[in-house]
């Protein structure tokens, strides 16, 4: 049976927040605050609240250990659970002396099940954990709280991770990989968390890459935008979708892609209808990759087979993916082509890798080119292909090709402008 919990506190308010001035021990911090991932699990990402950690850390830690004058500003914690209740308490005071001192203070009780977790101040958490665990004496020493409760349901994970990303965000800048897990004013970044959650395709498990290291010490890293050749499971990662998807809502109000005001939920419903009718009619004319991936034990085999990685899919390499988005962007967002059209053109390509116009970004056998000379090439051939704007712009992009790759485009300029001009 768990034993409640009673917290002297002071309660506060601060816009539609309620919160509670508290004092832990160092060693009830170290024992009872968890990093969000541990509560969980970091394969669900609507209940992912916590950033990853970095070498800062030890910095902290050797402080504590070594400097007599040590001292660690105020946790920012949520209480998940406990049914807290706060009760006030009144001090006697028969002169009046203290009339009102006490009128926010009093006993926050917990019935002994909640779980803290991080808000704000998880270096300092790590550095205070493994301090204790190094001089168990440091678990003496205060520290103050400052206690949110959470509640356990959508509504709760979605005000708690707004909380967690502007409190981050105003103290110090979160990164871009970041904010797309946990915003909750982004429309796009909004959408791309449903894609995980709903969309037939990139719900499955592991299928985009959010999480690239998650450790028992509670270190834990965002996914760059790039997936290795190597990987078993996904087919891109979190920041590439997002990228993609802000590309293709070129047509959508520009509410969506405001970033610092959430869209109504009108409007976020009728993009991620119009998101997901433009992703799957991607999956399909690129090559079918979905029907592909999803009929492979691995997908290292549809990526890069073994000893013939030039055979592999195109559209499973994010670079890839985010130019064939931003082209699109581009060429029917300027009214270039219509959507339908554009499909047909990305139909009647060679999805091959080791093929053009991919070879902007590989070099057979099996070396992918990184450079941004490169990537910005796969948008200008790429661009010939599907809608481009003049006769001079495929020469130029072929003559660009030969500058950076040092060889001639294979597709021929009679054959591209036979494909774009001639009717």
């Amino acid at each position: 049976m768990a034993n409640k919990t009673f917290i002297p506190a002071f309660k506060a308010k601060v816009g539609d927040w309620n919160y509670y001035i508290c004092q832990m021990k160092y060693a009830e911090v170290a024992r009872q605050v968890n990093f969000a991932h541990e509560l969980n699990g970091n394969s669900e990402l609507n209940k992912l609240l916590q950033r990853g950690l970095t070498s800062r850390t030890a910095d902290i830690k050797d402080y504590l250990l070594k400097s007599d004058h040590r001292f660690l500003g105020s946790l920012i914690i949520a209480a998940w659970g406990g049914d807290p209740q706060y009760m006030a308490v009144q001090i006697e005071d028969r002169e009046n002396a203290l009339e009102g001192l006490d009128r926010n203070f009093g006993i926050l009780t917990f019935d002994g099940t909640q779980n803290y977790f991080a808000l704000d101040g998880q270096h300092r958490l790590k550095a205070i954990k493994d301090a204790v665990m190094l001089n168990p004496e440091l678990g003496r020493e205060d520290i103050c709280v400052l206690l949110v409760s959470h509640m356990e349901s959508t509504e709760g994970r979605v005000r708690t991770r707004r909380l967690f990303t502007n409190i981050n965000r105003n103290a110090k800048i979160t990164s871009k990989s970041e904010n797309i897990v946990l915003d909750e004013d982004d429309g796009i970044a909004i959408i791309t968390r449903r894609f995980l959650e709903e969309h037939p395709f990139f719900k499955e498990s592991q299928r985009v890459k959010v999480i690239t290291k998650s450790g028992s010490d509670g270190e834990l890293k965002i996914a760059p935008p790039g997936v290795s050749p190597s990987d078993k499971f996904s087919f891109t990662s979190i920041m590439t979708l997002y990228k993609c998807l802000k590309s293709l809502a070129f047509d959508l109000p520009v509410t969506v892609k405001n970033d610092s005001q959430r869209p109504s939920p009108e409007v976020l419903e009728n993009a991620y209808s119009k998101l997901s009718i433009k992703i799957d009619d991607l999956m399909k004319n690129c090559g079918d990759v979905a029907n592909l991936f999803m009929n492979v034990s691995s997908a290292k085999e549809l990526r890069a087979p073994k000893d013939k990685e030039y055979e592999g899919h195109a559209f499973t390499r994010p670079v890839v993916q985010n130019a064939v988005c931003e082209v699109l962007a581009h060429a029917v967002g300027g009214g270039d082509i219509s959507w339908e059209d554009a499909m047909q053109k990305l139909n009647l390509l060679e999805w091959r890798i080791g093929q053009a116009p991919w070879i902007s970004v590989f070099a057979p056998p099996k070396k992918m080119l990184s450079g941004k000379d490169n990537s910005n090439l796969l948008f200008k051939i790429l661009l010939a292909h599907i809608a481009p704007r003049s006769k001079q712009s495929i020469k130029d992009a072929r003559k660009e090709f030969q500058e950076v790759r040092g060889q001639q485009y294979p597709i021929a300029y009679d054959d591209l402008v036979k494909d774009n001009f001639d009717n």
